[in-house]
């Protein structure tokens, strides 16, 4: 033997303290119990090796093991103790001469505190072999199925066919220490208790500690008087510990808990999860029944496999569901992908959860809003009910399968809402996704009333086990059908992934900020680089328009026209027009704005391309950036240079554009590479998906363009000499469409001086001008009018209501703004004609001649 034992094998008492400590000192009688130290010295004996060694049991007490054990067979104990694991380790010997005289025994051994104990048992004479040899194809039986409920019934079905007990009953522990019978094996002559719940004390908590240290427990006779060891304790006091001793007594509370159920023998195999206690395979039967060690061996080993498939088989399950919720999470993902909120993907949701979680009706609380599906608390119980579910945890799944019990005011939301899961998506403010179950009338079946499962016995406060087993049913009201461990595992994952929806959601928005940021950043850079160019390009035409033989007023002419003109080009530029448009018209458009003089310097050849609305604002920008960047530097900007844009149709439909300028100034690779460069450059393949290319030769820019064929609507020849029709060309100035007084409604002074100008030179005999609607409304009120120009927009309010009054007197007008949508928001201004700023006194004697006010 080892010359100390193992320091880790002392065992706390107190797990075994439901039971009397005497009882902790005696055996089953059909077995032998010597205790010796680590120099082999015997120090506990069980009363009945008297019979076994020919001597008193006291007289052992102190002597030399080897005495009384064989040397065979003491040497093999002393080989199996050397390689004793450590803990709980019990290992097995089978078939020993124990005491040199041939008779056999099955020996076990281990470790307790500062002893190794050697429990023997004989050997029966008939005794087969191989029962150990039986597990393999049992076990190998259950690997092929596929659940929990068919593995278990198989087990019980083995289990009483290698032990022969009347029955084998797999019994499952609830959360609450309560256990069902979820499989059953018996004979047709004993009654069944498949389906019957028992209650904890039926098995309180030391026991089924006791049963995850010692996983067989064997009671071969419920009428066996066991045997005592002697010393009752040692001399410190202290009784030997038998947790791990397979011949231990049980306590007399049990014995008398199986004769009132009639049973006479039992046996009891743990089923054990992740080290804890899940449930027992528990055998009856109804006369003595001795098992010798080798089918109990076989039976705990068949147990340990069994717990090994069972969790096998709980990880391929919580395995599949989390499959599905790698599905769940993918699914939802996805359907957030276009940036829509938690609220407008709350359907989305809905439909991907039920796949993986029954419910009968969901909620979302977001930001203090409620969407739901089916019958759910109103929006003030729910905001009632929040406070309580911010208390059950920040990052984590709460659940019951009765709110009610734990929140009272859940009584209100009826029968509908009984069950209820809660996945917190979000720390504060506090929001959630909440499924909830219906009521369901369930019949629970216990053996026995629950309410009364031990008593009182005669002696005094000493318990009782209950007496009766018959069936007692509880009829449980507002509980729901339960949340499965599965099912939350499950909506854990989900609560991951919807965390990770709001914070892809929180990133998008604060990336659309940021872009938003950006883009206004852009705009305004541009907007000002805009403003200035157009200053600068309107300085340029006042400068070059002057001429030494030139009146003021065809010098005024020529400059308003220009900037007519200019702002013709910008409006292609920025207007929406969701109707197709002209390529050849597009690009004569920002050539008239910009060199009008100069069009027979520009030639279009090849085909017209009617081109999509939402590509033709990105053409009017680059043809734009062309224009300028020619008349800046390029062909246009002496006075021999040209331009020809060639449009010619590809055999896919692609549209392909050659700017070519030649006979201008050289040209040379520009070193910086600025704002109008990258419009040329990226904007058709970024915003297209076409192609774009700059060629600087000497002889002047190549810049080729190719238009994808989505962008195309159709082509046509081009429409020789095509006009710009910025003007109608059948109207001029007519001093004679307007007499009488005139009421000009403008903000702004200085263009409303120029409308008087105008409309004094279309006939008008007076012009009364005003700045906002009091002013206006007076003057129409003390004047007779007849005619009016309004601006729409006067700062702080619109011209509106003097609309509506001059249509109430039939006082016609037209309306002038630089905005085109507000004027269809207005009735009474969407019902005149429209000029738009700046408009030229032809525009407005056109406009002024379709109000019909002279004869034609």
């Amino acid at each position: 033997m080892t010359n100390s034992p193992p320091t880790d094998t002392t065992v706390d008492l107190s797990s075994c303290a439901s039971e009397p400590i005497h009882l902790i000192g005696r055996i089953q009688s059909f077995g032998y119990l010597i205790a010796v130290s680590s120099d082999c010295i015997i120090n506990h004996v069980s009363t009945n090796c008297e019979r076994l060694f020919g001597c008193p049991a006291e007289a052992l007490i102190g002597t030399p093991a080897s005495q009384y054990i064989s040397a065979d067979a003491l040497h093999d104990i002393r080989s199996r103790l050397q390689v004793l694991g450590a803990g709980d380790s019990v290992d097995r010997l089978f078939g020993l001469d124990l005491t040199g005289s041939g008779q056999l025994f099955d020996v076990a051994v281990h470790a307790t505190s500062r002893s190794f104990v050697i429990e023997a048992e004989p050997v029966s004479a008939n005794r087969r072999q191989d029962y150990v040899s039986y597990v393999r194809p049992m076990v190998d039986r259950m690997r092929e199925l596929g659940s929990v409920e068919e593995i278990c019934n198989l087990a019980a079905r083995q289990l009483r066919a290698l032990t022969r007990f009347d029955r084998v009953m797999v019994y499952r522990f609830e959360k609450d220490g309560a256990g069902e019978v979820i499989a059953e094996s018996r004979n047709g002559n004993v009654d069944g208790f498949l389906g019957l719940h028992f209650p904890a004390s039926d098995i309180p908590a030391q026991a089924r500690h006791l049963y995850t240290r010692n996983l067989l427990r064997i009671i071969s006779d419920v009428d066996d008087p066991t045997v005592p060891i002697v010393p009752a304790t040692n001399p410190n006091g202290e009784p030997l510990d038998l947790s791990m001793s397979g011949l231990r007594a049980v306590s007399p509370i049990h014995i008398e808990y199986l004769r009132n159920m009639g049973v006479k023998a039992s046996m009891s195999v743990s089923i054990m999860k992740g080290g804890e206690l899940w449930g027992l395979m528990a055998c009856h039967h109804y006369t003595p029944l001795q098992l010798d060690y080798a089918v109990r061996t076989a039976c705990e080993l068949f147990g340990e496999f069994m717990s090994f498939l069972l969790e096998q088989t709980e990880l391929r399950q919580i395995n599949t569901h989390k499959n599905l919720a790698l599905r769940l999470h993918d699914e939802i993902m996805a359907r957030v992908a276009t940036g829509a909120s938690m609220i407008d993907a709350f359907d989305g949701f809905c439909e991907s959860i039920s796949k993986v979680i029954p419910y009968d009706s969901i909620a979302g609380w977001i930001g203090g809003e409620l969407v739901s599906h089916g019958k759910v608390p109103s929006k003030e119980e729910f905001a009632k009910l929040v406070p309580f579910l911010n208390t059950t945890g920040t990052s984590q799944i709460w659940q019951t399968d009765n709110l009610a019990r734990v929140y009272p005011a859940a009584a209100a939301f009826g029968e509908d809402c009984a069950g209820i899961m809660s996945l917190p998506v979000s720390r504060r403010p506090r929001d959630y996704i909440v499924l909830f179950r219906k009521a369901q009338a369930q019949s629970v079946k216990w053996a026995g009333n629950p309410q009364k499962p031990i008593e009182y016995g005669p002696n005094g406060a000493r318990l009782t086990p209950r007496k009766s087993f018959d069936l007692w049913k509880e009829e449980r009201e507002g509980y729901s059908a339960p949340w499965t461990d599965e099912e939350v595992a499950t909506a854990e994952s989900l609560r991951v992934t919807l965390l990770e929806v709001v914070l892809r959601m929180s990133d998008a928005a604060q990336q659309e900020r940021d872009k938003a940021s950006k883009v206004q950043e852009t705009l305004i850079a541009e907007l000002n680089h805009r403003v200035r160019n157009i200053l600068n390009l309107i300085r340029g035409l006042v400068i070059q328009s002057q001429e030494s033989n030139q009146s003021k007023e065809e010098f005024a002419e020529v400059i308003g026209a220009r900037i007519y003109a200019l702002a013709r080009a910008h409006d292609q530029v920025t207007k929406l027009n969701w109707g197709p448009a002209s390529l050849q018209k597009l690009i004569l458009t920002e050539c008239e704005a910009y060199v009008s003089d100069k069009l027979d310097r520009i030639e279009i050849t090849g085909v017209d391309a009617m081109i999509e609305p939402a590509a033709f604002s990105t053409l009017a920008l680059v043809f734009h950036e062309l224009m300028t960047n020619s008349c800046k530097y390029g062909a246009l900007s002496d006075r021999h240079g040209g331009i020809t844009v060639s449009i010619t149709q590809s055999a896919s439909g692609a549209v392909d554009i050659v700017w070519t300028e030649r006979g201008g100034p050289a040209v040379t690779q520009p070193t910086r590479r600025g704002f109008g460069s990258t419009i040329l450059e990226s904007t058709i393949p970024h915003e297209l998906g076409g192609s774009s290319s700059l060629r600087f030769e000497p002889e002047g820019l190549v810049a080729e363009f190719s238009l994808p064929a989505r962008h195309i609507v159709e082509t046509a020849a081009l429409v020789a000499d095509a006009p710009n029709e910025i003007l109608p060309s059948d109207h001029n100035s007519n001093p004679h469409l307007l007499s009488g007084d005139v009421l000009i409604v403008e903000d702004n002074l200085i263009i409303a001086m120029e409308t008087e100008h105008k409309l004094m030179s279309l006939g008008a005999a007076h012009c009364h001008i005003a700045g906002n609607t009091f002013a206006a409304l007076d003057i129409a009120r003390k004047t007779r009018l007849s005619f009016a120009v309004l601006d729409v927009n006067l700062g702080m309010e619109t011209s509106e209501a003097v609309a509506a009054y001059l249509l109430e007197n039939d006082v016609p007008f037209v309306v002038a703004s630089g905005y085109g949508d507000e004027i269809a928001n207005n009735p009474a201004l969407s019902q005149a004609e429209r000029v738009m700023k700046p408009y030229s006194e032809i525009e407005l004697s056109v406009a002024i001649a379709k109000c019909k006010l002279i004869d034609a």
